[in-house]
């Protein structure tokens, strides 16, 4: 995989010959070679004070390498103490790159990017003596992840084992978290380049830290990205990240293909499945580009025979990391590290030509103050919350102007018409990951019934992603909230709420914004998370008839 070829192939012929010219014009601005030299002032005024502080994503290939060391002492240190299972607390940037390098790379990694009670429990329930958990965020301030750590950090003790041995962190210099864990004296503070957003991190500690210390290859991840970074920084219509920024522009004005369905595929050279990419690709575009009422919405799909992807029409561009297979008008080839560089020059230059700033997310904080309000309003989590339907294991709620009477079928009916032709459905699950996994089926149901692109995210995951377009892009999509019963809720030390309360409050905050913003909103809660799952996919399938 290491010496496999990257390069970006536009498939559709009518797509190459559009997106010439925005080559062109990407080359003759000298768009790469300014990218590459961190030059601040190509997204205009209004972008430069952010940009400034934002692009030491470009040189991370070289950079980073002093981490390797650091990585692998800790990761030799643990192992000779009979630690040797690493759980990751972190969300957005900071666990969907060693999600995606791990699974990639065949090694155990326990993500907690959730506040579901069940999926946190599970992770505790795993060999603590074995354990330790890595906790990465910016600041501290992260209400999911400072819930992981606190407890994490009680279950250690409650154990009798030495829990500040047992936490290693990922944050910024300077940060509180920094402070906090200094105090603490937690194991080790791996300190991050600060100049790098969370969602162009996946080179930085917030990346390698994770994924090494479970045993991925990270040194050779660096390799590959060096391998390619003097071509993405050329000035050429060859350069890869040119060619697919151009195409996505292309599409975007010339054809309103506002959405990019992506799907991995395996290589022309053999290379393996990159995991989870998708997931990946979708945070970096969607919360760069998804903002001014303007962005590209990425569509995860499970593969390129899947709906949405083999039937794209001509809102969307079906995107193959890896072999062009099928309806693919885009097929994007590389290892893995070559491939976060290169989507990350794309996205940028792609910010220049949408001309947006694609290094700030100003919808992301709207959903956390909506939640932190409702948690110090408990009284408003719990009022107004009768359903207007209850069908068999599923309560029913709405938005202003949402059909919630009848059959749920009907009513899924009804909500699924709403979405424009060329709108979205997204599907927002905040439930757990793990043991209700079989929720991620309603994407394709979905989108095979309705023939809109669909979207799929497990919240509150998704509101460090996708999260900033659904507020800021396109307003045309309409959002499926799934919300489902907790049997067996945690305490979060030292809160005044449980994890139960915080998910729930994930939910109506960020059901509550988007109403704000004119999008319907259609909440099913499932009192019997299985019962009520298999009832809605029956109700799912008998609304597309």
């Amino acid at each position: 995989m290491a010496g496999e070829t990257t390069g970006v192939e536009i498939v559709d012929a009518a797509l190459a010959s559009e997106a010439a010219p925005f080559a062109e014009r990407l080359v003759a601005d000298q768009v790469a070679s300014k990218l590459a030299s961190q030059d601040a002032t190509l997204w205009g005024p209004e972008a430069e004070s952010e940009a400034s502080i934002r692009l030491s994503w470009t040189t991370l290939h070289k950079s980073s390498r002093p981490l390797i060391g650091e990585i692998e002492a800790l990761r030799t240190d643990l192992r000779s103490e009979g630690v040797d299972r690493v759980v990751l607390a972190g969300m957005g940037g900071s666990s969907l790159a060693p999600e995606v390098i791990t699974a990639t790379d065949g090694v155990p990694l326990t993500v907690l990017d959730t506040t579901d009670p069940g999926q946190v429990a599970d992770a505790l329930a795993g060999d603590l003596e074995r354990t330790v958990i890595v906790v990465s965020s910016k600041s501290g301030g992260t209400v999911e992840t400072d819930s992981h750590r606190r407890i994490f950090a009680k279950a250690f003790a409650d154990a009798g084992i030495d829990a500040a041995r047992r936490i290693v962190v990922v944050t910024d210099p300077g940060s509180p978290f920094a402070e906090l864990s200094e105090k603490e004296g937690y194991r080790k503070v791996f300190l991050a380049d600060p100049n790098v957003g969370g969602r162009y991190s996946a080179l930085t500690a917030f990346g390698l830290v994770p994924a090494g210390l479970a045993g991925a290859d990270v040194a050779r991840l660096l390799d590959q990205a060096a391998s390619v970074a003097d071509e993405l920084a050329a000035d050429s219509v060859d350069n890869p990240a040119v060619k697919l920024a151009a195409a996505w522009g292309a599409a975007h004005e010339k054809k309103g293909a506002e959405k990019l369905v992506i799907a991995t595929v395996p290589s022309k050279e053999g290379g393996s499945v990159l995991k989870g990419f998708a997931d990946w690709a979708e945070q970096l575009i969607a919360e760069s580009t998804g903002k001014q009422g303007t962005g590209l919405l990425p569509v995860a799909v499970e593969g390129p025979d899947s709906p949405g992807f083999a039937d794209a029409k001509g809102d969307a561009t079906p995107v193959a990391v890896g072999q062009a297979e099928g309806a693919a008008k885009i097929s994007v080839t590389g290892s893995l590290g070559a491939q976060f560089l290169l989507w990350e020059f794309a996205t940028a230059l792609a910010g220049r030509l949408l001309g947006i700033n694609p290094f700030d997310q100003p919808d992301v904080e709207a959903a956390k103050k909506a939640a932190r309000s409702l948690l110090d309003n408990p009284d408003k989590l719990k009022g107004g919350d009768e359903p207007s339907t209850v069908d068999g294991a599923v309560e029913v709620f709405g938005s202003e102007g949402v059909v919630t009477d009848g059959k749920l079928a009907d009513i899924l009916r009804a909500f699924f018409d709403s979405a424009p032709e060329t709108g979205y459905i997204a599907v927002q699950a905040y439930l757990d990951r793990l043991d209700d996994a079989s929720t991620a089926v309603l994407r394709g149901e979905i989108a095979k019934r309705t023939g809109r692109q669909t979207t799929f995210g497990w919240g509150p995951r998704f509101l460090h992603s996708t999260g900033q377009y659904h507020k800021g892009g396109h307003q045309n999509g309409v959002f499926l909230q799934i919300t489902g019963a907790v049997e067996d809720d945690l305490d979060v030390p030292d809160r005044p709420y449980t994890l139960g309360v915080l998910q729930h409050a994930q939910a109506l905050g960020d059901g509550q914004v988007l109403a704000e913003h004119g999008r319907p909103v259609l909440r099913l809660h499932l009192t019997d998370r299985a019962a009520g799952l298999a009832e809605l996919v029956r109700a799912v399938q008998e609304a597309g008839e």
